[in-house]
């Protein structure tokens, strides 16, 4: 099985569809329908069930699979170790962020790299779901999770409490909520994954349950605009809050944990040029803006 091949079949053993595969390698259904096909003739072996769900794997296939991820481990550390020898300032360097980081942060690294080095290009994804830099999705991640994978380099860039904020139209029509009440008589706005860990919860150390959930949010950015357009009350990063001119409530409280941002890249690329310029721009205006 060469390369090509192999990655069209980790494809669909991961999508588990054919259009699903083919979005991901970027090509059309029918062609990822034909080298399967190939690829099962070329083996003589039955590598996927087709059923109504999807594709699943037989057990030739489950074989297949375990020696073929093998090979894309072994392709994408030769790929890293040849980038990570790279000196030049002209490419492509792929950054994964969340949506507030991207608009605070991250873009304005990009414009103080584009007037210094206009040759390194950058592909921004700023979204909820984690990328993985051990298999090339993304070279640099900007997040607020320290990863454990030995193989990442992580550095911490910010380190901020959580407070309690509403936006003055909201104060001014509902008043503060008091201490202690547990938000009775106020609207809350809560980020969704907090909302599904189904702990006890609460903002900033007080419980919610006599407040009224009016909006579950998915990203930091829907929490900071929710707050800002009078919805409800909310806990986010005091940073952001102040950042967005709302007006922090309980001023004494903040949540135990504090919101981390880690810089994260994989060993193999800490040398690339193009990499490391976008590294040095991105902690430069994390510096600036925590002055």
């Amino acid at each position: 099985m060469n390369w090509d091949d192999a990655r069209v079949f980790l494809a669909v053993c991961r999508e588990s569809t054919l259009r699903g595969a083919a979005r991901v390698l970027n090509v059309d259904q029918a062609t990822v329908g034909r080298r399967i096909t190939a690829l099962e003739k070329s083996l003589g072996a039955t590598l996927f069930l087709r059923t109504s769900e999807g594709y699943a794997l037989t057990a030739v296939g489950e074989a297949a699979h375990r020696s073929v991820e093998k090979m894309e481990h072994s392709a994408l550390e030769l790929e890293r170790q040849i980038q990570g020898l790279d000196d030049r300032l002209t490419g492509t360097v792929r950054v994964s962020t969340t949506d507030s980081l991207a608009i605070d942060f991250l873009i304005p690294a990009i414009a103080r790299l584009h007037e210094l080095h206009p040759d390194v290009r950058v592909q921004l994804d700023a979204s909820t779901q984690i990328l993985s830099l051990a298999k090339r999705e993304a070279d640099i991640a900007v997040r607020n999770t320290r990863p454990d994978n030995p193989d990442l380099i992580a550095r911490r860039i910010a380190r901020w409490p959580t407070g309690l904020f509403a936006s003055k139209a909201y104060v001014d029509a509902n008043g503060e909520p008091e201490p202690g009440s547990a938000f009775a008589g106020h609207d809350l706005v809560v980020y969704q994954p907090y909302l599904q860990s189904k702990r006890d919860l609460n903002l900033v150390g007080e419980p919610i349950s006599r407040g009224r959930i009016v909006a579950s949010l998915g990203s930091s950015l829907l929490m900071r605009r929710s707050i800002a357009a009078g919805i409800g009350v909310g806990e986010i990063p005091v940073y952001m809050g102040e950042r967005d001119g709302l007006v922090r409530l309980w001023r004494q409280r903040t949540r135990p944990q504090p919101y981390e941002v880690w810089l994260v890249t994989h060993a193999d690329l800490r040398h690339t040029a193009r990499v490391r310029a976008v590294i040095e721009q991105i902690v430069e205006v994390f510096a600036s803006e925590n002055e």
